[in-house]
């Protein structure tokens, strides 16, 4: 940045006076020269740095980045027993057109464990995305395009990835807001702070899917996530559950006009109270698996103890059996008759051995008697 505002003198009083910060003066260095120096700091004056992005994009747009899916290797410890660590074979997508969707990555580069993903615009309309999957989001990406075959021929991991996304969004939008293809009048009725799918849905629909605050300079906040339903009137004071007193609210400013309705003491205290409740919560639901998982494990402590049990009464019964003629597997087969009462004698044990195992050989026997007769 000193660099570049030694060339270009307007860029210390922009960041000064608060219209540009250094991040975007390090976006647009490469492309600052006498020539275009005026137009690109005026045109990047209160923008973000995803704006200035794609404002690059547009006046100096890059070719498209091939598609692939790569498997990553990570670095391995330096372990003399350990060896080298091998490259994985790099699957290849089947014959199609190209698209951008996923940046190639740098084989060669070590790899950090935890790589961040990134979306970066290339020129207009078209964006790079490089993103690290575990191994069951790649299998889905595999049976995803294998179902589309008929429908994508390519396999083009952008079609997938938007088909999946358009399904994605649409079920969550029916999640959060009611929308769906066709609506019908429900049922149920708007009760406190309960509010009705048919009321979410128009709000929803009113508000854009975007926070509604404006500042005092006329500013709309622009967050379309963790947004929440916010009664214009509270419903503690009277408000009620229409369309008309229901606005879409950033969380941020949520609690923000709930500090300027209640006051912040008010509302810390509140705060502190669902943090409580929530802790509380959770430590009841940590106790209730522990007791659960004890119960479990005394549980298969006593059936396994109970096996041992078992066969050591076998073993008790087997060598008489053994002595009285019979072979290995009629003996253990004897004993185990003799699981179901435990608290019998050895002598009782044998002689209920005994008469089981004369029953079996008795079926056995009968069909054939039969047959000869």
């Amino acid at each position: 940045v000193a660099r570049m505002a030694r060339r270009f003198p307007s860029i210390l009083p922009a960041i000064a006076d608060g219209r540009l910060h250094m991040g975007a003066v390090v976006l647009l260095a490469p492309h600052l020269t006498e020539h275009t120096a005026v137009d690109l700091l005026a045109a990047a004056q209160h923008r973000t740095k995803a704006a200035i992005e794609l404002l690059l994009a547009e006046r100096f747009p890059r070719p498209d980045l091939p598609t692939l899916v790569q498997a990553i290797v990570l670095p391995v410890p330096n372990c003399e027993a350990c060896p080298p660590p091998t490259a994985a074979p790099v699957p290849q997508l089947a014959p199609g057109p190209v698209v951008p969707s996923v940046a190639p990555f740098e084989p060669m580069h070590p790899v950090p464990l935890t790589p961040r993903p990134r979306i970066a615009p290339r020129s207009p309309g078209r964006f790079a995305l490089q993103v690290t999957v575990d191994h069951e989001t790649h299998e889905q990406l595999r049976y995803a395009q294998a179902l589309l075959r008929h429908a994508l021929p390519s396999g083009d991991v952008a079609e997938v990835l938007k088909r999946a996304l358009d399904s994605l969004v649409r079920e969550l939008e029916q999640q959060k807001f009611a929308k769906c293809a066709r609506s019908r009048l429900g049922s149920s009725e708007a009760n406190g702070r309960y509010v009705p799918a048919e009321i979410r849905r128009t709000v929803s629909q009113r508000d854009g899917g975007q926070c509604t605050f404006v500042s005092d300079g006329g500013k709309r906040c622009e967050a379309n996530t963790w947004l929440e339903f916010d009664h214009v009137k509270a419903v503690a004071r009277g408000g009620e559950t229409t369309v008309q007193n229901l606005r879409l609210r950033c969380r941020a400013h949520n609690q923000y006009e709930a500090e300027r309705m209640y006051g912040v003491g008010f509302m810390e205290r509140k705060r502190d109270e669902a943090r409580s409740r929530t802790t509380q919560a959770q430590e009841q639901a940590a106790e209730r698996a522990a007791a659960t998982e004890a119960t479990a494990t005394a549980s298969a402590t006593e059936h396994a103890l109970g096996h041992i049990d078992a066969y050591a009464r076998r073993d008790e019964v087997i060598p008489w059996l053994r002595q009285l003629g019979l072979r290995v597997d009629e003996a253990k087969r004897g004993a185990a008759m003799c699981d179901g009462m435990p608290d019998a004698s050895l002598e009782d044990r044998v002689r209920f051995a005994l008469s089981g195992l004369a029953r079996e050989r008795f079926r056995r026997t009968a069909p054939m008697v039969s047959a000869i007769g």
